[in-house]
């Protein structure tokens, strides 16, 4: 990478990704990488998501839910259509995208980035209960998770404003490169800005996320009236805030250290918090689908349906038996029961009790004789 500041700015930095690297193992692994994390992570929050609508129209949700949707929707847009972008400018090695989406990319980008720490700053303040029946729509109150919300996303779009601001296209030879540039006279007060974004966004939400849900589980474990349930709850949201502030401090410490005018750190460095930020997006739906019993068992609903789905394709409107042990039968009535067929009785069972209904056992022909021996004594 051969890049030289100019002098009449305080910082360059690239952006959409690291440009005019040297070398073809780079240029071939990167985009390779990307997009492996991509494809995993995109569907990963996709099957979440289809989870928590299931649940939402079973009526089994929950204002934590909500925003876990929230939270899972915000990372399959960062990992559609985010990830791609840095593919394509470590395989270019310049930028071919144009002038708009090289002004917007990392403001975007930066956006659900904070978007998401703050959503999980504000699940300190949802319910992990589920919502009786009785109550009016899926949530006990949607006004104040809406609001939540609406405010997280407008907070989120106007703090990387400067990102947007400072970004433009400069030729470099035959083709351009995407960089931002901050001008001498405003180093002040961006410099202040670039103090207080980082704190404001990230260090100060995660702090306090994971010391509120350390304090939480402490309390769940040892004085809730139903601590195994919320306890686990707990947890999930715990390790969902440390696996966020651990893979995305690589990313704001080489963002902040490039902003602030110190010497430019290692290449290494910037993509290893580049890979690690989309990591992030694709491991949360894992942590969720081991750890979080909601969706777990909404994962083994929706494998269920496919599997009875395709069986009727093959079968025609059956889905698949085995015969054998109590095991198996309580298998075929899970399977059964979520294909919707309408026998309320398995055919082994029915026969087994068929034939024995109306039998009367005479008492010469007492199958259990050492009964009437005991009687006779």
């Amino acid at each position: 990478m051969d890049t030289d500041r100019p002098a009449n700015v305080t910082f360059f930095d690239f952006v959409g990704g690291v440009q005019l690297l040297q070398g073809e193992d780079t240029r071939t692994a990167m985009p390779v990488i990307l997009i492996g994390i991509c494809v995993s992570g995109a569907v990963g929050n996709l099957l979440v998501l289809l989870i928590f609508i299931r649940d939402f129209r079973n009526g089994k949700g929950s204002e934590v839910k909500a925003l876990l949707a929230s939270l899972a929707s915000t990372d399959l847009v960062l990992l559609v259509l985010c990830a791609p972008v840095r593919a394509v400018t470590y395989y270019k090695q310049t930028w071919t995208l144009g002038r708009i989406v090289c002004s917007t990319t990392d403001w975007f980008q930066h956006s659900c980035v904070v978007a998401k720490t703050l959503i999980l700053a504000v699940t300190t303040r949802a319910r992990h209960t589920l919502v009786p029946s009785a109550a009016a729509g899926p949530l006990y109150s949607a006004t104040w998770i809406h609001g939540a919300l609406a405010f997280i996303w407008i907070v989120s779009m106007m703090f990387p404003i400067p990102q947007m601001l400072f970004a433009s296209l400069l030729p470099h030879g035959r083709n351009s490169i995407c960089v931002s540039e901050m001008p001498v006279c405003a180093s002040d007060f961006m410099s202040l800005f670039y103090k207080i974004y980082p704190t404001a966004t990230f260090v100060v939400p995660v702090i306090f996320t994971l010391a509120y849900y350390t304090k939480a589980l402490h309390t769940a474990v040892n004085h809730a009236p139903n601590p195994q349930h919320q306890s686990k709850v707990t947890l999930v949201l715990l390790c969902l805030s440390g696996t966020l502030g651990l893979m995305l401090l690589p990313e704001w410490g080489t963002f902040t250290w490039i902003r602030l005018g110190y010497s430019r750190p290692p290449v290494g460095l910037i993509i290893f918090g580049q890979v690690l930020l989309y990591a992030c997006s694709s491991l949360s739906p894992v942590i969720l689908m081991t750890m979080y019993d909601d969706v777990r068992q909404g994962l083994i609903a929706i494998w269920f349906v496919a599997t009875c789905r395709g069986s009727k394709r093959a079968r025609g409107n059956k889905c698949p038996k085995t015969e054998g042990n109590g095991a198996e039968v309580g298998a075929n009535a899970v399977a059964n029961a979520v294909c919707g067929e309408r026998e309320k009785t398995f055919p082994d069972v029915e026969h087994f009790w068929t034939g024995r209904r109306n039998t009367h056992v005479e008492e010469e022909q007492d199958p259990i004789p050492w009964e009437r021996e005991e009687k006779m004594l």
